[in-house]
């Protein structure tokens, strides 16, 4: 169950688990609960109860037969700190990580209360990056909550961006990634949210990574920032 990705700072996806709940307003457009639905009418059978949480257990072990290193995005379909994902299984789910060490694995969540609650029960080798969504400033604890996380890289999926975040808390933080919305009703992204970020993580020395400025058509309005591209990637590969 690990597909290529067109996401443009990973290589693939891995989905141990599959479907989620809403939590915060940047769900609410979710691109994740979209594509279930249309891979339910397709028929494709991880999909039958189409964006119900799932553990899809037989794909737990897939990266252990991976002999190419690859960097993987973990749960693109779900939120592995989900509530309802036993204990037992993020345990298991860490521990593949940390024996395909031949790969990096990229994790994300906005369940970051939960995330800071049960890390010290898990094993935080190098090549687990992990990192939480933050959309804007009403969930700003969740910057808070990771940095209490040992893991050797800690970064910020900004996206999708629907409001200013002009004091972000960047202490431990290696790598922030800032994008809008896109699909059907994507809401608006402006300029200076975006300039104010990349103003920040550059006092901060924090890799920028600039995804999209979104839109319903976001092969229109493509990637550039100030008339280049930023896809700088984190340099830090030991727990600072």
């Amino acid at each position: 169950m690990a597909q290529q990705s067109s996401i443009e700072w990973t290589d693939a996806t891995w989905n141990p688990v599959t479907g989620c709940t809403k939590i915060s307003p940047g769900c609410k457009y979710c691109y994740a609960e979209r594509m279930a639905k249309r891979l339910q009418s397709m028929g494709q059978p991880r999909y039958r109860d189409g964006f119900q949480l799932t553990m899809q257990s037989d794909v737990v072990d897939q990266p252990l037969t991976w002999k190419k290193p690859r960097t993987v995005f973990v749960n693109s379909m779900s939120d592995l700190f989900h509530d309802d994902v036993p204990l037992s299984y993020l345990k298991r789910v860490f521990g593949v990580m940390a024996m395909a060490s031949w790969h990096t694995f990229q994790v994300l969540t906005k369940r970051s209360e939960r995330l800071a609650d049960v890390a010290k029960y898990l094993p935080w080798p190098t090549n687990v990056w992990m990192g939480v969504s933050v959309e804007h400033a009403r969930v700003i604890q969740r910057v808070r909550d990771l940095q209490r996380v040992p893991a050797a890289v800690r970064f910020l999926s900004l996206e999708p961006l629907i409001g200013p975040l002009d004091v972000l808390p960047l202490d431990g933080i290696h790598w922030a990634i800032v994008g809008g919305e896109s699909g059907p009703k994507a809401r608006p992204m402006r300029k200076e949210w975006v300039t104010s970020i990349f103003r920040q993580c550059r006092t901060a020395r924090v890799p920028f990574f600039f995804k999209q400025w979104g839109g319903v058509r976001k092969d229109l309005t493509g990637r550039e920032l100030n008339g280049r591209i930023y896809d700088e990637m984190p340099s830090v590969l030991q727990p600072a």
